[in-house]
């Protein structure tokens, strides 16, 4: 049977969570252990049962951890510190089975800011998936999506899925590459 490595954990309450790879959602109930496999960018990836399950930072405290703190900007942030902590934001979101944010992973083609004029950004993100097929590509992009609204004075985010360019290896950092070990 597999065992997984990581930290045990017990649920402290009914929490939402999202069955990887499928993306279908569902309740996992208070007293349901499990082992905590990965810990990124503020979700969880629980394995319980057989399965695997994502956990939404919101719902850290159902398994006794501090939900992540939201984002700031300095004193007389400039555009270029807005735009830094917008793509600080999307490197906090995390392929749930692979430990690689989506930015380092070559998922995120476009990021375009622009501001109205009351001073608010609107933000449009073309993303892809590593597969096509993947169950998880809407959570993935609300993940992204909720992410970047957390940045103070942006009011709203719009994330796209597309798939051309087909995501291939090559659009990943070098360090990714060296973390999943393709160097």
């Amino acid at each position: 049977m597999y065992a997984p490595k990581g930290e045990p954990i017990t649920f402290q309450r009914d929490c939402e969570a999202v069955v990887i790879p499928a993306g279908d959602t569902g309740v996992i109930p208070a007293g349901a252990e499990g082992v905590l496999t990965q810990a990124l960018g503020g979700s969880y990836t629980i394995y319980l049962q057989g399965y695997l399950f994502r956990i939404d930072g919101a719902n850290a405290d159902a398994i006794g951890k501090e939900p992540p703190q939201p984002p700031q900007l300095p004193e007389g942030a400039t555009d270029e510190d807005v735009e830094r902590l917008i793509w600080e934001q999307m490197a906090t979101c995390y392929d749930p089975e692979i430990p690689v944010n989506v930015v380092d992973l070559g998922l995120i083609y476009r990021c375009d800011i622009r501001k109205d004029e009351h001073g608010q950004r609107h933000v449009d993100i073309d993303m892809t998936l590593t597969a096509p097929g993947c169950g998880m590509g809407d959570i993935l992009a609300h993940d992204v999506r909720v992410k970047v609204q957390m940045v103070p004075t942006v009011a709203e985010a719009q994330v796209n899925l597309v798939f051309t360019p087909p995501w291939s290896k090559e659009m990943m950092s070098e360090a990714a590459k060296l973390q999943v070990g393709l160097m």
